[in-house]
């Protein structure tokens, strides 16, 4: 009898385990089957046929939808009356592009999505009634700090640090008016705080603004802070530990990064060439690659924009009642006789036309009618903070100033080698300019 019992226990166990068997593998499926959906831009890509590619020469948006099977006043429609939100005729060469088509027979392009750049895309919905509209990746945002001691120069510095090459130039920007970073002298130290931009938590999508620097040139340290002013107008600007705006009227150069100064004002040069007469040279020459972009140094308003004889192509801006500019030998003008720029607007680019021995620009400086050397006048700095502002923003700067204190300086990364310092300034490049918007 105990020996049935046995038996009839057993067969019982068996079962409850073949049932839980059953039940786990259930459970199983259940699980698979509630895999996340894949998504792009917000869409479910299991509803579409999916056709990524990037704008190539030749491509415009009308080709591209005809091609793929849109109905020509849909592709009206969007070039009519999008124009603010999609402006057809602005499709860059090089820019990705994703095509989301209909899985039937007619292959359809239902979605048309435009990158912007790594974050901003357009969505040009062409179903039912068209629309476009546009949206932002997910972004994270991670906070760097960088401290750094000039050994070679600041672009070779901060490359060793393994820093972006934007956050180079965004810190020449902010300092461009109170030091020559080609004048850098071994132990300058410099920290900076910014943000990095990563999407879907591991792509990187370049950096944002500086949030806040320190500088020290020649024993001297010089803090910058962003602050903005004039909240209607969204106008900020970056000052110092004592709210004294980094901001000088002009610019030191008129070329932003990677140049040379290979003439100065001279009115007793001798040139060899001449016969060692008195040539006297008028302008400061700033030598580049041809190609490189020249800026303007101050707000104003362009009065030449011409080819003239020794002068080659140039332009000339009239800033105020005082002062005036003029940047000749360009490769081309990229603005015209009446226009308007502001400070660090791209004017032309470097180039050989007229006199010249080589690549350069040449930057010519008028004083009330007279032209003198811009790197002798004493400029006139940017107004500092208001009084009113003045405690707020003494306020606002104590704990990023404490922070910047705190960060200690960094050794160079270990696999940087005097090949890839001398190859990178032969290419005029950076390991970091791939991620460039």
């Amino acid at each position: 009898m105990r020996k049935c019992w046995g038996i009839i226990l057993a067969f019982i166990v068996l079962s409850s385990c073949k049932k839980e068997e059953k039940t786990s593998s259930k459970n199983l499926v259940q699980i698979k089957a509630e895999k996340p959906i894949p998504k792009i831009y917000g869409f479910n890509l299991e509803k579409f046929d999916v056709l990524r590619d990037t704008i190539k020469n030749g491509d415009s948006f009308g080709k591209l939808m005809l091609q793929n099977h849109v109905d020509y006043p849909k592709i009206v429609k969007i070039a009519e009356e999008y124009k603010d939100t999609f402006d057809v005729k602005r499709i860059k060469v090089g820019k990705p592009y994703v095509i989301l088509k209909a899985k039937d027979t007619t292959e359809k392009a239902q979605i048309f999505i435009y990158e912007n750049d790594r974050i901003n895309y357009t969505v040009v919905d062409l179903r039912d009634s068209v629309q476009a509209y546009t949206s932002k990746k997910k972004v994270k945002y991670v906070q760097r700090e960088i401290a750094g001691v000039i050994k070679n120069s600041l672009s070779i510095d901060m490359d060793s640090l393994g820093v972006d090459y934007n956050v180079t130039l965004n810190l020449s920007d902010i300092y461009a008016w109170t030091i020559d970073f080609f004048r850098l002298e071994k132990g300058d130290e410099f920290k900076i705080i910014y943000n990095e931009r990563y999407i879907s938590d591991s792509i990187y999508a370049g950096v944002e603004p500086i949030k806040a620097a320190f500088f020290k040139h020649k024993g001297k340290p010089i803090y910058a802070f962003p602050y903005v002013t004039d909240s209607l107008k969204n106008i900020m600007d970056y000052f110092d530990q004592d709210a004294n705006n980094l901001r000088s009227t002009f610019l030191k150069a008129p070329i932003k990064f990677n140049y040379r100064l290979s003439s100065r004002y001279n009115l007793r040069r001798r040139i060899a060439y001449y016969g060692y007469k008195v040539r006297p040279h008028k302008g400061t020459d700033y030598a580049a690659a041809i190609g490189t972009p020249i800026v303007a140094t101050a707000d104003g308003t362009v009065t030449e924009s011409r080819r003239r004889g020794g002068n080659g192509k140039y332009v000339k801006i009239k800033h105020n009642g005082t002062y005036s500019t003029q940047y000749l030998h360009m490769k081309a003008q990229k603005v015209k006789k009446g226009e308007y720029v502001r400070q660090g607007d791209v004017i032309g680019w470097v180039g050989m036309t007229g006199n010249t021995g080589g690549p350069h620009v040449c930057y010519r400086f008028w004083k009330n009618g007279k032209q003198v050397d811009p790197l002798r006048e004493k400029l006139p700095s940017a107004k500092p903070i208001a009084d009113s502002l003045k405690t707020d923003y003494l306020a606002f700067i104590e704990p990023i100033k404490s922070q910047l204190d705190c960060i200690e300086y960094e050794e160079p990364i270990k696999e940087e080698n005097e090949n890839l310092i001398t190859l990178n300034q032969e290419n005029g490049t950076n390991q970091n300019q791939s991620y460039n918007d």
